[in-house]
């Protein structure tokens, strides 16, 4: 697989950029862009782009096997990348208490891509990136020969594959704000964005560990800390997967106010937060704020 490859896919690049009126902005002197990285590319959407194409180069036809969720948009990403290249994939599912089980929209949405699917414990999921951990698991898909994708595609490739989202923001924003899962995508943001600019991350799971991740992940892909950026952990809903009739509600009018489909797992917990972070007064008057949107809704 070369870049050359990935480029006959057309992908939309650099993405629209798109500011809307939102009066829960503009009255307090702030202007609001979506930054539509969910017009990236109909089968490989919005961040997954970014950070699958650096490493579908670097797997150079191999099969390609990596780990998520049952809801997991990164296992659909990657599955839909094989389909459309003709790359054999793997995904290796947390909980196998779901083999036995009829498979959930995203898994069969997964197998129907052609990604073949392994369930494994919760307890060996947790240990996967042990060298030893890892070994066994391969060995039990089959697929010792695989080039190996971390869960959410965050690696030193991926980060530096984000990179260019900053740049493509480079003076379009005082703050540009992004839902984190694995931290990939913030990480190589962050990075890419110019003086005068801070990236806001909105991590969608619990726990306040991400911090600690995105270091490393700038350490590994440009040997220290880039940028200036923070985290919100204030709203995860409960974690990963985990929604509210509030959050439900909110992206619904959302999305009958701008037209816009809201993905509830990521999305509309990065919308919520800007909005109650704007009604704090957390931005200061005058100032532009811009929302990447990595994803679209899935309607399975």
């Amino acid at each position: 697989m070369t870049s050359t490859d990935l480029a006959a896919l057309r992908p939309r690049l650099p993405s629209p950029l798109q500011e809307i009126e939102d009066d829960r902005f503009t009255r307090r002197g702030v202007r609001l862009s979506l930054k539509r990285d969910d017009l990236i590319h109909p089968d490989l959407v919005g961040n997954k782009w970014r950070k699958l194409a650096p490493n579908l180069t670097a797997a150079a036809g191999r099969t390609l096997l990596t780990f998520g969720g049952a809801y997991s948009n990164h296992l659909r990403a990657t599955a839909a990348a094989g389909r459309v290249l003709g790359l054999a994939t793997v995904g290796v599912v947390r909980g196998d208490e779901l083999a036995d089980r009829p498979l959930n929209p995203s898994l069969a949405r997964c197998a129907s891509d052609g990604m073949r699917l392994c369930f494994i414990d919760r307890s060996t999921y947790r240990h996967k990136d042990e060298p030893s951990t890892l070994a066994a698991v391969l060995r039990a898909a089959g697929a010792e020969g695989a080039y190996v994708v971390p869960e959410g595609g965050s690696n030193a490739l991926a980060v530096r594959g984000c990179r260019a989202l900053g740049e493509e923001l480079r003076g379009r924003a005082e703050v540009v704000a992004v839902a984190c899962g694995t931290g990939g995508t913030f990480a190589g943001l962050a990075a890419g964005l110019g003086a005068g600019q801070r990236a806001l991350g909105i991590p969608v799971l619990k726990g306040g560990f991400l911090t600690a991740d995105i270091e490393r992940l700038q350490w590994e892909a440009f040997g220290g800390r880039r940028g200036e950026w923070a985290l919100d952990d204030r709203f995860h809903f409960g974690g990963y997967a985990r929604t509210a009739p509030e959050l439900d509600a909110f992206a619904k009018d959302f999305e009958a106010r701008h037209g816009v489909g809201v993905e509830r797992l990521y999305v509309a917990k990065l919308l919520y937060g800007l909005v109650a972070s704007a009604e704090e007064g957390a931005f200061q008057p005058g100032s532009r704020v811009t929302a990447v949107i990595t994803g679209a809704p899935f309607d399975g």
